[in-house]
């Protein structure tokens, strides 16, 4: 076994071929050892830059913001209204145990992505209008690219992100809903880490907004999925008022938009974000 199949056994649990395990063996056998020096922070000239702060500048970031507690939240898609929720219930949940101010950070996930996701300078964009349409508090919300302890963060909300990798043979995902979260519960190192277990939230059809799912009444409830959404957008159409603010769905379109004339209906290759 060559270093690249290796890597993508322990990382990916898996050498069957797929865009992520490409990507890995492509690059070769590569061995890099010893002692880093930083000469100066490393610079993509994007425009997205200045939210790529370093673990210190975070800290600093939360010490003026008097924060006494920091949740982060990573996620790949634009921002909607149930992605809201959840990060409010949370700071309200962390109210109520005691703390005073407790402060978002959150992670939109950048590098190789799936080949129909938004660009991450897009959903920069859109999430910029939702803080903008106050769906998220901008005094409490902080911008990064990374979520590690290393930055502050002390409390993390953990869902479902793992569920949506199809296994690379068999017609099933390859991981359940809830392996996120008893992964990161048992990685070593992340004592210090709180697990905040994710919530599933829907589109509650009674009240015309997002809310946390209810079992016994389940009818009531539409799950919009990224896929859905991100089609829903390409074909022009609006979801269901109350899924997302108007603001951040305006900048889907226009993205969606500019993929029109280039695109003549070809979904876009994985590039890195």
């Amino acid at each position: 076994m060559d270093h690249g199949d290796e890597s993508c056994t322990v990382v990916l649990r898996s050498t069957s071929i797929t865009k992520k395990n490409e990507a890995i063996t492509g690059a070769g056998n590569w061995l890099i050892g010893g002692d880093l020096e930083v000469i100066e922070p490393i610079k993509y000239h994007d425009g997205l830059d200045r939210f790529r702060l370093s673990p210190a500048a975070l800290r600093e970031e939360f010490t003026r913001r008097n924060a006494d507690a920091v949740f982060a939240f990573q996620l790949r898609n634009p921002v909607h209204n149930g992605h809201a929720l959840l990060m409010t219930d949370t700071r309200c949940r962390l109210l109520e145990m005691g703390y005073k101010n407790p402060v978002l950070l959150l992670h939109p996930l950048g590098g190789y992505t799936k080949a129909d996701d938004v660009p991450l300078s897009w959903r920069m964009k859109q999430h910029e209008k939702v803080l903008e349409d106050d769906v998220l508090d901008p005094e409490t919300t902080v911008w990064h690219a990374k979520a590690l302890i290393n930055a502050g963060a002390n409390f993390c909300i953990v869902g479902r992100d793992p569920v949506g990798m199809s296994h690379p043979v068999e017609k099933r995902d390859l991981y359940d809903a809830d392996h996120g979260k008893k992964v990161l519960s048992m990685a070593p190192g992340l004592e210090r880490l709180n697990i905040l277990p994710f919530k599933v939230a829907a589109y509650d059809k009674t009240q015309s907004k997002m809310a946390f799912f209810d079992p016994l009444r389940s009818q009531d409830f539409l799950f919009i999925s990224g896929t859905k959404m991100r089609t829903l957008a390409k074909n022009g159409e609006n979801p269901p008022d109350g899924f997302m603010c108007p603001g951040g769905w305006e900048v889907l379109l226009e993205y969606c938009n500019s993929l029109a004339p280039a695109g003549k209906g070809k979904v876009p290759e994985p590039v890195p974000a």
